[in-house]
């Protein structure tokens, strides 16, 4: 199925800057797709997966990464199939565990290799595996999402750096989310509802079967967020069918935008509205 695809590796130890360099490693080999810690991205987007950094315990990480899971592995051969994946960068500890990443994804042997150190100074990695130690501060090379935020621990700062689209092309800013693992979490997470609010009205203007969101309740617990939603319904619609269609799209577009954890969203029907 995906003879054709041309996958490269890139490897260095945890914690010496690899996620945050990757677009710039993809971008170089004109890579549009990256396999790094359970997701697949394509450029700055989340398309399929779950972040193996929001795993309970350092061996679930592992396998998340490894994609050991044969769902989890299912749903990312779905979306290199969906999107026509012609290339792909597989970021990994050692040469080993990328090998095996591609084994289990069914994709052609490593074309090309690059290492770390190809690409950051020992006292780049230095750093890096300082932070990492010391703060617990990971990176994922996608963005946080375009609302204006109030964290104090699991999705920490954003970072943007310039990216270039190719030769004779201007460069653009690209922007990573660096965060906290559920394993090494540092403190409680907070998060305004309005965030969560001005998502859940997107998908509301998307959804026929809902009039508009009356209240919302975020809360999070160290494995996941849950949400509370009362909204209320258009008349003449299919309403418990609306109401888990809007549900499921408000789960996939937190995940998507935010790579979160979300453990239960809720959804109550409170008024019926007549149009």
């Amino acid at each position: 199925m995906f003879e054709s695809i041309k996958v490269y590796a890139f490897v260095g130890p945890s914690g010496t800057g690899k996620s945050y360099r990757a677009q710039m490693v993809a971008g170089s080999k004109d890579v549009h797709f990256i396999i790094d810690d359970g997701l697949l991205i394509n450029d700055n987007r989340v398309i399929a997966g779950n972040s193996a950094k929001k795993a309970s315990t350092k061996i679930e990480t592992v396998k998340k990464a490894l994609f050991l899971n044969e769902e989890e592995k299912d749903i990312i051969k779905k979306a290199m199939k969906k999107y026509k994946v012609k290339s792909i960068l597989i970021l990994g500890t050692s040469d080993g565990m990328v090998e095996k990443i591609a084994e289990n994804l069914g994709l052609p042997k490593i074309k090309e290799t690059i290492y770390i150190t190809d690409v950051a100074t020992e006292q780049e990695m230095k750093t890096a595996r300082n932070i990492r130690v010391t703060e617990g501060k990971h990176v994922i090379p996608v963005p946080t999402f375009e609302i204006k935020k109030d964290f104090s621990g699991y999705l920490l700062d954003p970072l943007q750096i310039f990216k270039s689209k190719g030769k004779g092309q201007k460069p653009y800013i690209s922007e990573k989310s660096i965060i906290r693992p559920t394993f090494s979490y540092f403190g409680n997470f907070t998060i305004s509802d309005s965030v969560f609010r001005q998502i859940a009205e997107i998908q509301a203007e998307k959804t026929p079967e809902i009039n508009k969101i009356l209240k919302t309740r975020v809360q999070n617990y160290g494995d996941g967020l849950t949400m509370y939603l009362e909204v209320s319904v258009v008349y003449g619609h299919n309403i418990p069918e609306g109401l888990k269609k809007f549900q499921t799209k408000i789960v996939k577009e937190i995940e998507k935008l935010t790579a979160m954890n979300v453990v239960n969203v809720e959804v109550i029907a409170k008024n019926i509205c007549m149009e």
